[in-house]
C-alpha cells in the first residue's frame, strides 16, 4: 500500500509521501521542501496526493524507487519513458475529470524543478549546460500535452421518488428498520440526510457547519419567524481533521432559506443528541469530535447495504449504482426545486439565477444548464407544486419519470 502521512518530526502541517516499505520518497521530500514551502497545508497535501499517483505508477511499472533513481541519474530516457506511460494511462482511464490534468501537471512539474535544481547545484560549467538542456528538452516534449476529457458529460440523475421515500422511512430516528442502533447515531444521520437533501448542501459543505449556522429571525412583515442557513467555513477554529472540509469556492458561500421544520430538526438535535463536545462544528462523532468525511462515507455506505433488493434495483434503473451517496442527495435537491421553479411560474432565465444563488454556483458555471436539461427530460410529468420541505411535497415534486413505475 502506498500512503500520505504527516511528517509529525517537522511540523503538524509537514507531509511526506512514504514508499512500500515505508521510507520517504526522496526527491519528493526535496521538491516538498524547495516547491511547496510556505503553502497552505490543504494545498501541499492535494500536490503531494497528486505526485502519489506518478510514483505508483512508476513503482508498478519499473520497480520500487525506479523514479527517484531515474531523477537521481538526469537519464532522460528513462525520465521520459515513465512520463510518456504515465501519460497514456491517465488518458486512457474510464473517468476523465479536473484531477486528472492537475495529476499529469503536477508530475511533469516535479520532474522539471527537481532535475532544474540538481543542474544549480551542479559546479561544472560545461555539465550545468547539459543538465539545462535536458529540461528544455523535457519542456519542449511534454510541457503542452494535456489530457482530453471525455466529450460526453455524465448525466445526472437524481434518485426515483420510492427510493426517497423508502430511505425516509428507514433513516426515522424511530424506524423498527434504522440500521442504526444508539439514538444518537440515528439523530445524527437523520440530520445529515435532511441537510444534504432539502438544502442541497456539498458534503464538505456539511461538515464545515458550525452550531450556529442556523440564525432565526422574526420577519414582521409575514409575522412569523424565517430561518436561514449560513454555508460558511467555521469562522471559530481550524479544522484539524485529517481530510479537512471547506467550502469550495467564494461562490459557495451564501445564505440559503430554511423551513420551519428543518430548522426545528437541527435545533432538536443539539440541545438534545449532540452532547456538549469541545468543539464548534455542528455535526458530531461519536468519539467527541467532528465527524471526518470518512465517516460521513461509511454511513451512507451503511444506509446502502441496508436497502432491499427491489430499492436498489430501482437505484440502478434510473442512476447506474446500487449506492446512495451524499452528493446524489444534492442532485436530487436541484431537480427538485427546479422543477418547482418552473412549475410556479419562473422563467428560465430567472429559475437557474435562483438556482446558483441557493446551490453556490459560479456565474462561469454550466451546472444549472446540466441540471435545466434534466428537468427537460422529464418535463412531460405532472410535477406538484406543494411546500418543497414537507416530506410529501417533496417525494411528489420528484418528476414522474424518474420512478419507472410510473
Amino acid at each position: 500500500m502506498f500512503s500520505l502521512q504527516p511528517n509529525t518530526h517537522i511540523t503538524s502541517q509537514s507531509w511526506l509521501l512514504i514508499d512500500p516499505h515505508g521510507l520517504p520518497r526522496y526527491w519528493s521530500t526535496i521538491w516538498g521542501m524547495f516547491r511547496l514551502n510556505g503553502l497552505a497545508d490543504t494545498t501541499v497535501e492535494k500536490s503531494l496526493r497528486y505526485l502519489e499517483s506518478f510514483y505508483d505508477y512508476s513503482d508498478r511499472n519499473q520497480y520500487i524507487g525506479a523514479l527517484d533513481d531515474a531523477i537521481g541519474n538526469i537519464d532522460l530516457s528513462a525520465l521520459g519513458t515513465l512520463l510518456e506511460g504515465y501519460f497514456s494511462s491517465l488518458q486512457n482511464k474510464s473517468e476523465i475529470n479536473g484531477a486528472t490534468q492537475k495529476k499529469w501537471d503536477t508530475a511533469f512539474r516535479f520532474v522539471k524543478d527537481t532535475i532544474f535544481l540538481l543542474s544549480k547545484n551542479n559546479q561544472n560549467i560545461a555539465e550545468l549546460r547539459k543538465v539545462e538542456a535536458k529540461v528544455g528538452r523535457l519542456e519542449s516534449l511534454y510541457s503542452q500535452l494535456r489530457i482530453s476529457k471525455r466529450k460526453t458529460q455524465e448525466a445526472i440523475r437524481s434518485l426515483p421518488a420510492n427510493v426517497i421515500e423508502y430511505v425516509y422511512m428507514m433513516l426515522d430516528p424511530l424506524s423498527e428498520i434504522n440500521p442504526f442502533k444508539r439514538d444518537v447515531t440515528r439523530w445524527r444521520v437523520f440530520i445529515m440526510f435532511t441537510l444534504l437533501l432539502h438544502q442541497g448542501l456539498r458534503r464538505g459543505e456539511l461538515l464545515c457547519l458550525s452550531l450556529d449556522s442556523i440564525r432565526s429571525d422574526f420577519d414582521a412583515k409575514s409575522n412569523r419567524m424565517t430561518h436561514r442557513l449560513r454555508v460558511i467555513e467555521n469562522e471559530y477554529e481550524p479544522d484539524i481533521r485529517y481530510t479537512k472540509s471547506s467550502i469550495k469556492n467564494n461562490n459557495s458561500i451564501r445564505q440559503i432559506p430554511v423551513s420551519q421544520l428543518t430548522a426545528d430538526l437541527v435545533y432538536e438535535y443539539i440541545e438534545q443528541f449532540r452532547g456538549k463536545p469541545n468543539h464548534s462544528f455542528l455535526i458530531n462523532s461519536q468519539y467527541n469530535t467532528p465527524l471526518s468525511v470518512e465517516s460521513l462515507t461509511k454511513y451512507f455506505q451503511e444506509i446502502s447495504d441496508h436497502l432491499p433488493d427491489t430499492i436498489k434495483d430501482d437505484l440502478q434503473y434510473q442512476t447506474g449504482k446500487r449506492v446512495i451517496s451524499a452528493h446524489a442527495l444534492r442532485h436530487t435537491c436541484a431537480v427538485v426545486r427546479l422543477n418547482q421553479l418552473l412549475s410556479q411560474g419562473d422563467e428560465m432565465n430567472e429559475a437557474l439565477q435562483k438556482m446558483r444563488s441557493f446551490f453556490g454556483w459560479s456565474k462561469q458555471s454550466d451546472m444549472p444548464q446540466r441540471y435545466a436539461k434534466a428537468v427537460f427530460d422529464d418535463r412531460l410529468a405532472t410535477v406538484w407544486n406543494d411546500v418543497f420541505d414537507n416530506r410529501v411535497a417533496f417525494l411528489r415534486a420528484i418528476p414522474r419519470s424518474l420512478n419507472h413505475e410510473s
